[in-house]
């Protein structure tokens, strides 16, 4: 019997080295949003919206006929589905968003799948040991329309070893 302890494998984001720009990675599984979750980030942040809320001034109000899943819970979603495979325990800060956009709205029941395409790529001059990445993420729902792209620009440790 040995004694040696197992071989073990902590799930972590990527360091600085191992991102190529132009790769697109995409994050699975994907998250089906419920009227719970549209309900609770709702109201968690102060958002009185009533297209989020109040189902029959929404089912009364063209073009849609239905609450809209609130835009922020789309893209803090879209963003952390990406964590566990590109930043989960490298990521310093994010340092920015930019050009977000919400082509089609979400709603209660759809499906958002997440893809992130890194888009640039450059050392730290002020931080050694880090650098800073772009991403670009772009959230789809089951039928494959995109609602939601965002840039994201973060601070990323290199790799310590």
């Amino acid at each position: 019997m040995s004694t040696d302890s197992p071989r073990r494998v902590v799930q972590r984001g990527l360091w600085f080295e191992e991102f190529e720009t132009g790769v697109v990675y995409e994050h699975r599984p994907g998250r089906t949003v419920t009227e719970a979750d549209n309900v609770l980030f709702t109201t968690l942040t102060m958002n009185t919206q009533a297209l989020h809320l109040d189902a029959a001034f929404a089912d009364a109000l063209p073009p849609f006929h239905a609450r809209l899943v609130n835009s922020m819970f789309t893209l803090s979603t879209l963003v952390g589905l990406s964590v566990a495979q590109l930043t989960q325990g490298t990521i310093v800060a994010n340092l920015g968003f930019s050009e977000i956009a919400f082509p089609k709205p979400l709603f209660h029941g759809d499906t958002l799948y997440a893809e992130t395409v890194v888009t640039d790529l450059r050392e730290s001059k002020s931080r050694p040991g880090e650098g800073i990445v772009s991403f670009a993420h772009t959230g789809r729902n089951q039928h494959g329309d995109i609602v939601a792209t965002a840039v994201r620009k973060t601070l990323v440790r290199k790799n310590p070893s």
